[in-house]
C-alpha cells in the first residue's frame, strides 16, 4: 500500500501557462488551444488572482460577437481559487478539489509564491504511477 504523504508538488504541473486580467476571450482561447490546456491561472504581479476553465471561454465563446469583445479575463474568472501549499499531501488535496467541485489548485511555496498548478488530469496521472507502483506509463 503506498502511503498518502506524497506531495503535491510530485505531480505538479510547475511554471503553467498563465494569462492576465485584461486578455481577451479569443486571447484566453488561442492560449488554451495552442498548449493543450483547459485551466489558465490568472495572475496579477507574482499571485494568482483566478482561474479560467475551458469551460468559461466556451461558454462565453457563445455571446453576440460584440458582447465578447467587451469581456475580459477578469470578468469571467473563478476569482480566489483553492489554494494549497506544495507540501499539502496529495490525497488532502484530491479530496478537497472533490469537496469543492473544482478541476485545479493553485500550488504555493511556503512563502505563498505561486510554483503551479495541480489538475485533475495531473491527479489521474498520479493515480496511475502510484497504482503501478512508480513505473510511468508508456507514451
Amino acid at each position: 500500500m503506498v502511503s498518502g504523504s506524497v506531495p503535491v508538488d510530485e505531480f505538479t504541473t510547475p511554471d503553467p501557462i498563465t494569462a492576465n486580467e485584461d486578455m481577451t476571450i479569443d486571447d484566453l482561447r488561442n492560449l488554451m488551444e495552442k498548449h493543450g490546456i483547459r485551466h489558465l491561472p490568472v495572475v496579477r504581479g507574482d499571485r494568482v488572482v483566478g482561474v479560467i476553465s475551458d469551460r468559461n471561454v466556451r461558454i462565453v465563446s457563445g455571446l453576440p460577437i460584440a458582447e465578447k469583445h467587451q469581456v475580459r479575463a477578469a470578468d469571467i474568472m473563478a476569482a480566489d481559487p483553492l489554494t494549497v501549499i506544495a507540501t499539502t499531501p496529495l490525497d488532502e488535496v484530491a479530496y478537497a478539489m472533490s469537496e469543492n467541485k473544482v478541476g485545479s489548485v493553485i500550488v504555493n511555496d511556503e512563502d505563498g509564491r505561486f510554483l503551479g498548478i495541480f489538475t485533475a488530469s495531473d491527479a489521474l496521472n498520479a493515480l496511475v504511477e502510484i497504482v503501478r507502483g512508480g513505473d510511468t506509463p508508456a507514451a
